[in-house]
């Protein structure tokens, strides 16, 4: 299918939104859901009308990082390419979020990719040489939004912008012996509690997921009990800071004794019931009792256009925050603003670091010492947060996928990606116009 149509598609969609989807049970639909949806869809549209490249002719054998370019295309500094596979190869017209997961009986890994018809499921024990499984093709019909997915042993979550998708279940270890040809891959079960959602966050520790920006529960946490993993119950609903993009739910161990031993959620918020822009927050919820979540805060900061997404550090002490759009409305370089979590009855904002990039800065997420960014035009940035008191994040290596501009703008490249595989020095990268990138980080623990 064409982009073309595939934007008529979302503009199909939209106008389905603009009037208002039923909610399911569990509260109203999103606070200022008309305005976000807008927002949503002409971001979607940014993506895919100008710069996708499906047939991308970009090299997908290994190329080493050297003289500051990987195989005399991709601007890099201390990280090489492993593999990278195109839309195509994917199945894919449009990239999107990704996770990945650990086959526990063989060690293996796979790169779980969303995109537009669905979640292909991707081996890549040899990040050489890796190979598509198949897809679980999206659970609607006649709409083509992005999608998002977590896991849980070994089992995957799927959620979609698609109104109506609900929220699919993958046995993954009903791929591991799959060879061949791609195949179609059949959901083990679903939740349709809600319609569509942004977002899906499972805290592994407690075995409840979290979905977001969903047309229930005023588009705030929608707690659901995975303690079956396939047979999810709804747990109770977050309504009281609205819709809520993306969210971190943690046993909390950090620097408050108030909260030590709690299930609190770190959420990032944006309240369009007043119109756009919204009021942008982030929001600190406890969630320990799904029956009555209470707040704990929410804070406002500065210089703010769409609070999109943000990762703790390991100590919780900190979290790193990106908001999609000031770069957009300010004019500023990337920025990634330092959160001191020291009182979460008080959080504030320690320093807003800007990069030297102009890219929209995306999804961030923390492993060790380091937070791995995906900033859409300016690829994966590596920061080193050592001195995050101090209020620095030096850059230790990026790998640009998208090397035409830095452009503050949804035209393509890094989305999304995944640093958590079993393999040491993988890092597994989603491009919006070209695929799905292994890289390895030359850059020390």
């Amino acid at each position: 299918m064409s982009v073309n149509v595939k934007i008529v598609s979302v503009l199909a969609v939209a106008s389905v939104l603009m009037v208002g989807v039923p909610a399911a049970a569990h509260d109203d639909e999103p606070s200022g859901s008309n305005a976000l949806a807008a927002v949503q869809v002409e971001e979607f549209e940014g993506v895919v009308a100008t710069k996708a490249n499906p047939e991308s002719n970009a090299p997908n054998t290994f190329a080493p990082c050297i003289r500051g370019m990987a195989a005399g295309t991709y601007p890099c500094d201390g990280i090489d390419m492993w593999s990278h596979l195109t839309p195509a190869e994917l199945g894919l017209s449009f990239v999107n979020d990704m996770w990945g997961w650990t086959n526990p009986a063989t060690g293996d890994d796979y790169a779980l990719v969303g995109g537009g018809e669905g979640l292909v499921v991707v081996d890549i024990s040899d990040p050489k040489r890796p190979d598509v499984i198949g897809i679980l093709p999206t659970k609607t019909v006649g709409s083509f939004f992005w999608r998002d997915v977590k896991v849980l042993g070994n089992y995957a979550y799927v959620v979609s912008e698609d109104p109506g998708h609900g929220m699919q279940i993958l046995d993954l270890s009903t791929v591991t012996d799959i060879t061949g040809d791609p195949v179609t891959l059949t959901e083990t079960a679903h939740y349709g509690e809600f319609g569509n959602a942004h977002n899906v966050f499972i805290n592994t520790d407690t075995a409840y997921a979290y979905a977001v920006g969903t047309d229930t529960c005023a588009g705030g946490l929608h707690m659901i009990d995975l303690s079956d993993p396939v047979n999810p119950s709804f747990a109770g609903c977050f309504s009281d800071h609205a819709y809520v993009h993306d969210t971190q739910c943690v046993i909390y161990e950090g620097p408050d004794a108030t909260y030590r031993g709690r299930e609190i959620c770190f959420s990032s918020a944006a309240d369009a019931s007043a119109g756009f822009p919204p009021l942008n927050t982030v929001s600190i919820v406890d969630v320990t009792d799904k029956s009555n979540p209470t707040s704990i805060a929410r804070a406002e900061y500065d210089v703010d256009g769409y609070s999109h997404q943000g990762w703790l550090s390991p100590d919780q002490q900190y979290f790193f925050h990106n908001d999609e759009l000031d770069e957009v409305f300010a004019g500023t370089n990337t920025v990634t603003r330092i959160w001191d979590m020291t009182d979460l009855d008080d959080p504030f904002v320690l320093e807003e670091v800007a990069h030297d990039n102009t890219s929209i800065g995306h999804n961030a997420y923390t492993e060790g010492r380091h937070l791995y960014a995906a900033n859409y035009t300016s690829g994966l940035r590596i920061y080193d947060t050592t001195d995050a008191d101090a209020g620095v994040l030096p850059e230790v290596a990026y790998f640009d996928m998208y090397p035409e501009n830095d452009n503050a703008a949804f035209e393509g490249g890094a989305w999304s990606n995944f640093p958590y595989f079993r393999q040491p020095n993988v890092v597994a990268v989603s491009s919006i116009d070209r695929g799905l990138f292994l890289l390895k980080p030359r850059i020390g623990s």
